[in-house]
């Protein structure tokens, strides 16, 4: 777009791309709404806005981990502080983000940096029953669904986008659901719908 000059020259002007609400309705096969359902809607310019979360915990509490679900941008780093009064031993096999902190109380000094898109499966190797997601999105247009199975992106812009969506519920190992989507500049709705959570 641009606008004319007296003298007759062009000048190119920047617009930002218009944004509108979408809502993002996920359900089981049998039309069931999902909560804690992870959507995210991914672009090349999503891509390109990215930048890491800071501040991002998961706890050791009465031997759990606190979030069990963490979504968080990649690049991000993340902090395991062990609350609890006995020691842990926190890692991951998945190909999204091997790593290992072995036996300790308190926060290691070094978080953990998340560094390429994928989901993380958490383990303890002292408390089997022990387990957590991290869900690693090139995006920043993410969100986990409430008890109506729904999200809500305020401000979308327009644009293509893969939306995507997981649950922890999923077999090991299953990907994210992927649909297009196209975005305007108006609000729009999506449904989804996911078979398999157990």
């Amino acid at each position: 777009m641009g606008r004319h000059l007296a003298s007759g020259m062009l000048v190119a002007c920047t617009l930002p791309l218009a944004a509108a609400p979408l809502e993002v309705r996920v359900t089981d096969p049998a039309g069931k709404p999902l909560a804690g359902v992870v959507v995210f809607a991914e672009s090349p310019e999503a891509k390109a806005a990215l930048k890491p979360a800071a501040g991002i915990e998961i706890a050791q509490t009465g031997k759990q981990f606190v979030p069990p679900v963490t979504v968080i941008p990649t690049g991000t780093a993340v902090s395991f502080p062990n609350r609890d009064t006995v020691r842990h031993h926190v890692y991951s096999f998945s190909p999204a983000k091997k790593f290992e902190i072995k036996l300790y109380v308190g926060t290691p000094a070094n978080p953990v940096v998340f560094d390429q898109p994928g989901i993380a499966v958490l383990g303890c190797n002292i408390h089997d029953h022990m387990v957590a997601w991290v869900v690693i999105v090139d995006t920043p247009y993410f969100a986990q669904t409430g008890a109506d199975g729904k999200v809500n992106f305020p401000n979308l812009p327009a644009g293509g986008y893969r939306l995507r969506a997981w649950h922890a519920g999923l077999p090991v190992g299953a990907t994210p659901t992927d649909q297009a989507l196209q975005m305007g500049a108006g609000a729009q709705q999506a449904v989804v719908t996911l078979a398999g959570p157990k």
